[in-house]
């Protein structure tokens, strides 16, 4: 019996602050692939190795984490004034998907080294030593980031100094400016909060009424209080993720929240969003260990995050989570901002499971809505392989 054999693809693997993806130039990618739809998506599973029903993703570039299952396109911007659009696209693991409703904050510090590096960039925008400046058109959600790039003779600088608490060795800092982070979700009316409150009564059946701060910023964001829901704010992931009952109340949570948010009509919609909205619980400092074994003290952090992604506890912070936390501790009265100490604050460091991560941002309101201008966060990001995946040359 004859079989197709596999064909090649360029590719780049990176780290980009604590997740890692599969990079690719539009261009790069056979020509089914290069417009959205059923070809691209089932190129990327199979790039990844999904669906996987054993959990593991062997046969693939994936690590079975939702920060390990992750692709990324990106090409010559469209838009005025950007230089590179990015896509991201979140590979589900066992279920056959991909997620492209929204951003990936940590592999956003990837793309502009990955531009650089691949020519995608217009080599007069690049210092031969310096910071160079990507305008990064995020095509997702329709926002811009501004990545700021290390650059030694010519080149990407990847080593550094800079710590990440999440990453276990130090690398070159790559700063980011997550512009306008308000998410303009279809449904969503583009407002920052979609319900129109700061905090809403958020009616759960089999969990309760809780409190929540629902918010589109980075990525939309459902905010409830750790002791709401009979938690602490210090869990790391082994409390959570092999509690199956905890795991399906927050998923429960998240699709309520959904439905509350105009981001889906129904609660079974939840189940083909994956990616969003995001749920996470906060609490006041308090002293933890965090999972490298390290002490952190309730003075090393304003407040305490813990987040889901792809209903699993967060090793770390999702980058765009981060966004949606800083903007939410910049305005008084959300829960966030409670957990903080409340107040007027630009930035604020908060304690996640692998440390902390301090994030800033500025919110000013207008007419009765609030805005913010920018969050700024800073991450790192490293080419850890570059070449070609195999595929076989029938997989989509």
């Amino acid at each position: 019996m004859a079989f197709t054999p596999q064909i090649k693809v360029p590719a780049t693997y990176i780290r980009g602050g604590t997740s890692k993806g599969v990079f690719f130039r539009l261009q790069d990618l056979p020509v089914s692939a290069q417009q959205p739809g059923a070809a691209r998506d089932a190129l990327l599973m199979r790039v990844i190795g999904s669906p996987d029903p054993y959990g593991k993703q062997i046969d693939g570039m994936g690590a079975a984490t939702s920060s390990t299952s992750k692709t990324v396109i990106v090409a010559k911007s469209s838009k005025p004034d950007h230089d590179v659009d990015y896509l991201f696209g979140q590979v589900s693991i066992d279920k056959a998907f991909v997620d492209w409703s929204g951003n990936c904050g940590n592999l956003s510090a990837a793309v502009g080294p990955f531009a650089i590096s691949n020519g995608l960039v217009d080599p007069a925008r690049v210092p031969k030593d310096g910071i160079a400046t990507i305008r990064i058109w995020q095509a997702n959600i329709g926002k811009t980031i501004i990545a700021h790039v290390p650059v030694t003779k010519g080149e990407v600088q990847e080593t550094g100094d800079f710590e990440l608490d999440g990453v276990t060795f130090p690398a070159a800092e790559v700063q980011l400016e997550f512009m306008e982070p308000a998410a303009e979700e279809e449904g969503a009316g583009g407002s920052m909060f979609p319900t129109g409150n700061l905090v809403d009564d958020l009616e759960v059946p089999g969990v309760g009424t809780l409190k929540a701060t629902m918010i589109n910023a980075g990525i939309p964001t459902i905010f409830v209080n750790a002791d709401a829901i009979g938690y602490t704010g210090t869990e790391l992931q082994e409390a959570i993720n092999g509690d199956a009952k905890a795991l399906a109340m927050f998923e429960t949570i998240r699709a309520y929240g959904a439905v509350r948010m105009g981001l889906i009509s129904e609660i079974g919609e939840a189940a083909r969003r994956q990616h969003t909205p995001k749920v996470a619980f906060v609490a006041k400092p308090a002293d933890y260990v965090s999972s490298s074994g390290k002490s952190v003290k309730a003075a090393d952090a304003d407040l305490l995050v813990r987040a889901l992604s792809m209903g699993k506890l967060h090793h770390a912070m999702m980058g765009t989570a981060a966004v949606a936390i800083g903007t939410a501790a910049a305005i008084p009265g959300t829960l966030v901002n409670i957990a903080a100490g409340g107040g007027a604050r630009n930035a604020v460091r908060f304690g996640h499971p692998s440390g902390t991560l301090r994030v800033g941002a500025e919110a000013t309101q207008i007419d009765g809505e609030w805005r913010v201008k920018k969050a700024i966060m800073s991450r790192s990001a490293r080419v850890l392989m570059e070449g070609s995946v195999r595929v076989p040359g029938d997989c989509f």
